[in-house]
């Protein structure tokens, strides 16, 4: 029985782990030593179960085995993966003896729980406490640096006690370097490796990418596989494929990942060939894709869940609705459940491209499954609903929570609807109701709300609007919110007003003086459409509408001779009026 519970563990038996200890507990000729606790430590954490952990804390405490730095180490790192990060550092302050596991095992627990400067603080307190540390803890302490400073010192500890060369120590200075943008630093940390692993290689080339340095990777790539030593598996794969895609190196790219892929035949995985699939949906080369998930099932292999959802949330990204639910239906039939992420992606397709008996479909089937009252798919329906013309069924959906969610989004798809359908009596209301249940309003509701005031003229209310975003919420006006605003004055001919409030923004895009140009055609005045256009030209010199517009202006007040001027200019920008044409005749043809 000694031996049963650690053996029991080891074979992922967790629950029977527990049940055992249960035996013991009761058993008058079983008692525990300091090695049942450890593996059954373990067994609570992988069963996310807190009150075992408890339970087993309880018998620590009962059996006196709490004072054993190996129980009590375990007991902390059980506590830290259930996200009980207050029960861990309480045992860690109470063990009457440390040692450089217990240490470890509670800064990396902060760290995997977002604590990164609480994870920092017990470092430097037993750093600074002369307790001996090593690679793992600084392997460890690199993940919760925030910035390069930090990382620089860690880096210094690491070579005052001489394991800067540790392949672990030295791939995590490689992450730390480049997510703090010192990719310069953490390419000079690889190239000093005198061991690099394939887990050093993918992490530099993370790095690369996430900096912009696309076409490094390719040269880091050919150098790995030529006289690096180490062969390139499923995650290179898709991060050349997305450093080929980001240099626009597409041809070179497939031609690479396909002979990658070759050499890999008879150790090909179903990840290895999702790895594949995601890669090239990532560069937008779906008939490859397809082609790839199609042979799937002649190489011996049957889809699951994640090769599924891999291609209906890819196809809705690249905004091929009816593709994404054509592979959602056919999920469906191969018995497969689609993840929730899939069909609110879906969702999101249908929306864009108004294909509401697809977005019906798919809101039977989340009734069915009982997903339709999750915030995000609810979000999404509501979405797909105002964009298909249908308010009411987007009502219905808002309706159907009686406790309504705190999520702005939530509310913005609702305001953002009703002004789309040009139903503003609806959205004023919502946003009142918003207001009234204590929902906190972000940007995005601001610029729903100013835009609607724009396209119906209610200055007042859009100046009403605009003062409460800093007043009541302290959200700062960007761009965006002073364009809805400049163009609901130049609408309503306040041009004064419209000017001034352009003062107060430092840099104005085209955007800005565009919607005041057209505000000028609208009500004639050519002394500021003239100033409108000069300033567009020199934002934009190679279009040609600022001057179309001025001289329409001036052929609307009779001034022939000066509307053939602004022709002149256009001309002399050598561009040229984009011919119109009519959608209408396109789709008759």
């Amino acid at each position: 029985m000694k031996r049963e519970i650690g053996r029991l563990v080891s074979n992922g038996l967790y629950t029977e782990a527990v049940v055992s200890l249960y035996a013991q507990h009761h058993s008058a000729s079983l008692s525990p030593h300091k090695f049942t606790f450890p593996p059954l430590l373990k067994a609570c954490a992988n069963l996310r179960s807190p009150p075992h952990t408890q339970m087993v804390h309880a018998h620590l405490l009962k059996t006196g085995f709490f004072p054993d730095v190996y129980s009590s180490t375990a007991l902390t790192d059980s506590y830290m993966k259930l996200n009980l990060t207050d029960h861990a550092l309480q045992v860690f302050d109470e063990m009457p003896h440390r040692n450089l596991a217990s240490i470890n095992a509670v800064i990396s627990g902060l760290l995997r729980n977002g604590h990164c400067r609480e994870a920092l603080a017990v470092f430097r307190r037993v750093w600074v406490g002369g307790f001996g540390i090593n690679s793992v803890t600084l392997a460890s302490v690199f993940s919760g640096c925030e910035n390069a400073k930090q990382g620089m010192g860690m880096h210094c500890v690491a070579v005052k006690i001489g394991v800067e060369d540790d392949v672990y120590v030295s791939t995590s200075a490689v992450s730390m370097y480049s997510s703090c943008g010192e990719v310069e630093y953490g390419a000079k940390v690889f190239e000093d490796m005198p061991v690099k692993n394939l887990v050093s290689y993918n992490a530099f080339i993370t790095g690369l990418l996430r900096n912009g340095a696309a076409r490094v990777v390719l040269d880091v790539f050919q150098k790995m596989r030529g006289y690096g030593g180490e062969y390139p598996n499923a995650v290179t794969l898709v991060l050349v494929l997305a450093a080929c895609g980001s240099v626009l190196c597409l041809g070179f790219g497939r031609q690479l990942a396909y002979q990658v892929f070759g050499e890999l035949d008879g150790t090909r995985s179903l990840f290895t060939w999702n790895a594949m699939i995601a890669g090239m949906m990532m560069n937008a080369q779906w008939e490859s894709a397809v082609e790839l998930f199609e042979r799937l099932k002649s190489e011996g292999f049957k889809p699951d869940s994640v090769n599924w959802n891999s291609m209906i949330s890819a196809f809705s990204q690249l905004g091929k609705g009816s593709e994404a639910f054509e592979y959602l239906k056919r999920m469906q039939s191969a018995g497969a459940a689609p993840s929730l992420k899939s069909v609110t992606s879906v969702l999101q397709a249908c929306a864009n491209s108004s294909a509401l008996q697809c977005g019906r479909e798919i809101h039977g089937h989340a009734i069915r499954t009982d997903i339709s009252s999750d915030l995000f798919l609810s979000t999404a329906l509501i979405d797909m609903y105002m964009k298909c013309g249908q308010p009411p069924w987007a009502r219905r959906v808002f309706d159907s929570f009686h406790v309504k969610p705190d999520d702005a989004a939530f509310w913005n798809a609702m305001i953002a609807g009703y002004g789309r359908n040009g139903e503003n009596e609806y959205a004023f209301p919502i946003f009142d109701q918003m207001l009234e249940e204590k929902v906190q309003p972000n940007a995005a509701t601001f610029i729903s709300l100013l835009s609607m005031c724009s396209h119906s003229g209610l200055v007042d209310k859009g100046w009403q609007i605009f003062r409460m975003m800093d007043r009541d919420f302290g959200i700062k006006p960007d761009p965006k919110h002073y364009g809805c605003m400049i163009d609901l004055l130049g609408r309503s001919g306040r041009f004064d007003e419209a000017l001034e409030l352009t003062q107060e923004i430092s840099e104005p895009s085209a955007s800005v003086f565009a919607s005041l140009l057209g505000a000028c055609e609208c009500h004639s005045n050519v002394d500021l459409g003239t100033q409108m256009a000069i300033k567009l030209s020199e934002l934009e010199p190679e279009n040609p509408i600022p001057f179309l517009i001025l001289s329409k202006i001036f052929a609307g007040l009779g001034r022939w001779k000066d509307a053939e001027i602004s022709r002149k200019m256009m001309d002399n920008q050598k561009s040229r009026k984009v011919p119109g044409f009519s959608l209408l005749r396109l789709h008759t043809k």
